[in-house]
């Protein structure tokens, strides 16, 4: 088949438009069809009509009108013909390096999702979570385990660039109190609420009278993550206008169970300890003898990564085990009996 005149013959004469060709800046965009410029690149690449049409499943003539177009767009001839080849214009040289990358980018934007198999992947995932549950992390893994043998989890806790690693992406996922404040671009999802109770020894002194007199009266072990807003225990503690004395500050909440263990502190913080575990390190969880408002808890990760499949796997994975634990700790466990004391206001 013969190669239909797709436009000039003779690169030395081109079209006379070319002569003051449009600069690409000045181009509306708004009228130009980017099919124009897959038809452009294919043409560049095949250096054919004919070829150019097999490949894009069109007729020749389509083909060339489609190269008249953006000719007429763009104030170039860009190929014309040379015995049976398709030259292209010093412009058209040029703008096929610009034109492949473009298309390129488009194509991964408009790909669907790719599919994720955790099976299969080696990826490395980076999670933020405070240790206030010591079950959290090690029931993450074991689920990754089973799931994604080839998977790595970076568990970080949260701190002052928890914000920042959220919104670059550089974190998957971040679960921290909902009160964080988060640049734009990251999303979030409510986890729920975490009840606090005061953890002690079980031969405790305290639990005797246990009430606010007592409470008060012995040392506490306060977790400090780094930031400086006020817990729900110092926020209750100053709305009460009582006085309590801080034994001990510690960085993490996996110090604080040994520590109620070998000394006679208290502890009042959301920290999540399994009845057995309680039984074990021979503590015990009763109600604070004042009211302490929960502490609201967030999902959080770069909007960016929404729509990631393996970024959704990894959300999901730690929210299934969050919640499951959240569920086991709202079952009754079998406390001492609490006896709330007047005490007396401190100042």
């Amino acid at each position: 088949m013969n190669e239909i005149d797709a436009g000039p013959t003779d690169p030395t004469r081109p079209a006379a438009r070319a002569l003051d060709r449009t600069p690409m800046n000045e181009i509306n965009l708004a009228h130009l069809d980017l099919n124009l410029l897959v038809t452009f690149e294919v043409l560049m690449t095949e250096g054919s009509v004919t070829r150019a049409a097999a490949r894009l499943a069109r007729t020749q003539s389509a083909v060339s009108h489609s190269l008249s177009r953006l000719r007429e767009q763009l104030g170039d001839p860009l190929l014309v013909k040379v015995g049976s080849a398709m030259v292209p214009s010093p412009f058209a040289q040029e703008l096929i390096e610009d034109v492949r990358p473009i298309l390129r980018s488009i194509q991964r934007i408009a790909a669907p999702l790719q599919h994720f198999e955790p099976a299969a992947s080696d990826r490395t995932f980076r999670v933020a979570i405070s240790d206030f549950t010591p079950s959290v992390m090690p029931e993450v893994m074991a689920r990754v385990r089973r799931e994604a043998p080839g998977v790595a989890v970076e568990w970080t806790t949260p701190g002052m660039h928890t914000p920042s690693g959220v919104a670059d992406g550089h974190l998957d996922v971040a679960l921290i109190a909902s009160t964080t404040i988060m640049p734009e671009g990251v999303e979030r999802r409510d986890a729920g609420d975490l009840k606090l109770w005061t953890y002690l020894r079980k031969d405790h002194p305290a639990l005797a009278a246990w009430g606010l007199a007592e409470w008060c009266r012995w040392p506490h072990i306060q977790v400090r993550l780094g930031d400086s807003q006020p817990t729900t225990v110092e926020l209750a503690v100053s709305d009460t206008r009582i006085a309590r004395t801080i034994g001990a500050k510690v960085p993490h909440f996996s110090c604080v169970p040994e520590l109620l263990t070998r000394t006679d502190m208290l502890a009042t913080m959301p920290l999540f300890l399994p009845g057995p575990l309680l039984e074990q390190l021979n503590l015990c969880a009763v109600e604070p003898p004042l009211p302490i408002a929960p502490v609201a808890l967030s999902y959080f990760w770069s909007f960016r990564k929404t729509n990631d499949p393996g970024a959704r796997w990894i959300r999901a994975v730690v929210g299934d085990v969050f919640g499951e634990l959240q569920s086991a700790a709202s079952k009754p466990r079998a406390v001492p009996r609490a006896r709330r004391g007047t005490g007396t206001d401190r100042t």
